[in-house]
């Protein structure tokens, strides 16, 4: 009897686990459809709002609400581990203080992480590693401040076998991403960063798509009045996707996460069914797959 449930039980978590890895293939699968009509959703530092920034928890949480996206962030240690942790100093999101390169991993690991109110919580400071770990199968990641370090990262993704899940975005241009990334660029997936407010964007988009034929550019504008976003949504439909952050009112042309409280038609109605967004990187991640949902923009 002992033996017959000892083999349920593995062939449950066989199957959650196939079931899992198949979900992340299939956002994958997603991010390379350049006709894609649904909208992708990306938890900026995962759910932080409901648990610590770059914490295991906040991964967690995202995972469970349906994100396809969790943008998290690196910083490395004195003794060259490499941390979630957005700023170059730890004194904002946990419980002490300088610089995260003067801290080794053991000494860091002996704080607490702040939550968004900055109080005290009992989570403590992930490694990149532990995060990879959790989010295998289940979500891509989008790994930001990671370049500095990228040798380690890639080492790392190859260990836990997330290579194909991770995101990179950058400002460089084609050429220097090549440099950089090299062969990295096979399994690893580069989307560039334009700002629209620049004199030479069109031609910065138009050369990454000749060089690199990227899955999608990450387009960043404060001015309303900027005609690009509307062009860019014909421009490039069917050739690649289209990125806008929501996170505050002067990275999309005051189409941010605040507004949509009041107005979600405007905040993000405008930015998908006008502009061509099909990946939203927001604060509010559950407020924004409802209101997707609400659309039939998500399943």
């Amino acid at each position: 009897m002992k033996k017959i449930n000892i083999f349920i039980l593995f062939f449950i978590v066989l199957t959650q686990v196939i079931i899992a890895q198949d979900k992340a293939s299939k956002i994958r699968a997603k991010l390379f459809d350049k006709n894609l009509e649904e909208v992708l959703v990306v938890a900026h530092r995962g759910d932080w709002r409901n648990a610590p920034e770059n914490s295991l928890p906040a991964i967690e949480m995202a995972i469970e609400m349906g994100v396809d996206i969790i943008e998290l962030d690196i910083q490395a240690t004195k003794d060259g581990e490499l941390i979630l942790m957005h700023d170059r100093t730890i004194d904002r999101t946990t419980t002490g203080k300088g610089k995260v390169s003067e801290w080794t991993l053991d000494s860091i690991k002996t704080l607490n992480l702040k939550n968004g109110c900055a109080i005290k919580t009992r989570e403590k400071v992930p490694t990149l590693e532990e995060a990879l770990l959790l989010v295998k199968g289940k979500v891509l990641v989008n790994l930001d401040k990671a370049d500095s370090h990228f040798d380690k990262v890639y080492a790392l993704l190859e260990k836990t076998g997330t290579t194909d899940q991770i995101i990179m975005k950058g400002g460089k241009s084609a050429e220097d991403v090549k440099k950089l990334y090299g062969e990295y660029l096979l399994h690893v997936i580069y989307m560039p960063i334009v700002s629209l407010e620049k004199k030479d964007a069109e031609e910065q988009i138009n050369k990454f798509i000749e060089d690199m034929n990227p899955v999608a550019f990450e387009l960043t504008y404060s001015s309303k009045d900027n005609l690009l976003p509307a062009k860019l949504s014909e421009s490039l439909k069917g050739k690649t996707l289209i990125w806008y952050n929501t996170l505050w009112d002067t990275l999309a042309g005051g189409h941010d996460d605040d507004t949509a409280l009041d107005d979600p038609e405007f905040a993000y109605g405008q930015l998908i069914k006008e502009y061509g967004a099909r990946i939203i990187q927001t604060d509010r991640p559950a407020y924004l797959i409802e209101y997707l949902k609400k659309e039939g923009l998500r399943k």
